[in-house]
């Protein structure tokens, strides 16, 4: 299988080209505005390109849309028009969308021939999204989403994240701080701190994948929310 990458300098987020080999066909997940070298591997390599997938409406992730069906023609799918347990085939390539709401509403994630899944914004190297977008019900989702989709996955499932570098479901499963506290192997923490302003119990806090901190905060209402840490004040 085929595996391209590029990483946005600034927004740090991941577009991806899919094949399953040389000569073979393939997909594009997300579009980041640095597309060109995935471009330039799908004719090195003479890839036919038949899908274009989103795995959610966020601008560094669709920015690229439009080129991509300008040069491809193709059918562009993002929830919910890929529904979730829905699979497509792109050559030798068995792919099926996950729902996993909590980062937003319409977030999938995809998974590739039982081997890799593409995890977007929910779960990361060594942490998660923020719930802002997902709503209400954003943290509870997002632990569905991680805890009863993606964990459930094979440990040897590599995860391809919507953000910098790649992981195992296994690693996360072990080392993810999140996760762990789910697992209970981890306690929470009760320090006091303020969400913008509002007084909240800092759950956890732990580092991001750009190098920041994300926090998991509980409100006195008992809403839980995971924020990015700029807006904790400790």
């Amino acid at each position: 299988m085929i595996i391209e990458r590029t990483e946005h300098p600034t927004w740090t987020s991941n577009a991806y080209l899919v094949a399953d080999g040389a000569g073979g066909h393939g997909v594009l997940i997300d579009g980041n505005g640095v597309t060109d070298p995935l471009l330039e591997r799908i004719e090195q390599d003479d890839i036919t390109i038949t899908h274009i997938l989103n795995t959610h409406s966020h601008h560094d992730h669709v920015v690229d849309n439009e080129r991509y069906q300008q040069r491809f023609g193709v059918p562009l799918l993002h929830w919910p028009e890929f529904a979730d347990e829905q699979v497509i085939e792109s050559g030798d390539l068995r792919i099926r969308g996950l729902y996993t709401p909590g980062h937003c509403r319409d977030h999938l994630s995809f998974d590739v021939n039982g081997t890799d899944v593409f995890t977007a914004d929910v779960l990361f190297k060594g942490t998660l999204g923020g719930t802002a977008g997902g709503g209400e019900t954003g943290y509870t989702d997002i632990k569905h989403s991680v805890m009863d989709r993606l964990m459930k996955l094979d440990p040897a499932t590599a995860v391809h994240p919507g953000h910098t570098l790649p992981t195992t479901i296994g690693d996360e499963w072990e080392t993810n701080p999140f996760i762990r506290i789910w697992r209970g192997l981890d306690p929470e923490g009760t320090d006091q701190c303020e969400v913008r302003g509002e007084p909240a119990t800092l759950v956890l806090w732990a580092p991001d994948y750009d190098g920041t901190n994300k926090a998991w905060v509980r409100f006195p209402d008992g809403r839980d929310a995971i924020v990015g840490g700029s807006q904790v004040t400790r």
